[in-house]
């Protein structure tokens, strides 16, 4: 275990938090004008996937539980789960659907994602920051609206809604930040 100050907690991070860990999944730093800074960090018990808000001064020490960040490249989904490879010893592992959550959307086969290993157990995973997928469906460009005015709802191949410019057609590929589901270019294959 190491001990670090509240405020460098990030999104991925595993705490000890009283014995039980803890996986963050988000961590935000409130500085307000008046009084102590503090830190607020929405995190999910390994255990039993129980979730937990917890609010600790920007200074004060929490404990990290010491986790592995190994890349894996995913295989398949089955009733176990979605199957992962260590592509330097084929060790497999096998990360639970409330481990994945909403992300399972941009999982693509033979795709590179970095597991969180503690004791041989995954614990999080983090996809690459972009994916290019295909839309699905969007609205037809308008006639005389400038490409500068506004993005217009698609829906990707994955099923996930997002927004795009007027210019971009159905059929169309797109990079996608998985982080947020927002556009952030026309794929350039």
């Amino acid at each position: 275990m190491v001990k670090v100050i509240a405020s460098s907690v990030r999104k991925g991070n595993v705490l000890d938090v009283d014995g039980k860990l803890y996986v963050v999944l988000t961590a935000q730093n409130f500085h307000p004008g008046k009084g102590t800074p503090v830190t607020q960090v929405d995190m999910r018990r390994i255990v039993d996937g129980v979730k937990v808000s917890e609010r600790w001064r920007t200074t004060e020490q929490v404990e990290r539980a010491f986790v592995e960040d190994l890349n894996f490249q995913y295989l398949y989904e089955d009733g176990e789960g979605f199957h992962f490879m260590n592509p330097e010893s084929y060790d497999q592992v096998v990360v639970d659907v409330d481990t994945m959550g909403e992300q399972k959307a941009y999982l693509q086969e033979g795709m590179t994602c970095v597991l969180s290993i503690h004791e041989g157990n995954p614990l999080s995973v983090e996809l690459p920051r972009h994916v290019t997928l295909e839309i699905a469906e969007t609205e037809p460009v308008v006639k005389g609206q400038t490409a500068s005015s506004s993005y217009k709802p698609a829906i990707l191949s994955n099923g996930i809604r997002t927004l795009v410019p007027p210019h971009i057609n159905a059929g169309t590929r797109v990079v996608i930040a998985t982080e947020d589901n927002s556009y952030v270019e026309r794929a350039k294959d």
